[in-house]
């Protein structure tokens, strides 16, 4: 699926705000939370998400082609692989 056609797609699911996003590997993001739900389908690479206000925080891995949502207001932690990341962003 090209970048245009990855974007359409996560706007046919009813986000307005839409871009295509690459994090580079390693990288980290400490526990946070957005106003809003965002969405993201990842294009390539790996991203390993957790909850950790949930009552058994468990991480879990997605790759290529796998849609992640995190509710609006919902603290999440993310990991990107050693690859790195790209994905569309939806919010």
């Amino acid at each position: 699926m090209s970048r245009n056609e990855a974007e359409n797609k996560v706007r046919s699911w009813g986000f307005k705000h839409v871009f295509t996003w690459t994090d580079g590997p390693n990288t980290y993001y400490p526990p946070h939370t957005h106003n809003g739900l965002t969405t993201h389908l990842i294009l390539n690479g790996k991203l390993t998400i957790t909850f950790p206000k949930d009552a058994e925080p468990k991480k879990e891995t997605f790759g290529t082609g796998a849609r992640v949502d995190v509710d609006a207001q919902q603290l999440h932690e993310v990991w990107v692989g050693k690859e790195g990341c790209t994905m569309v962003i939806g919010e």
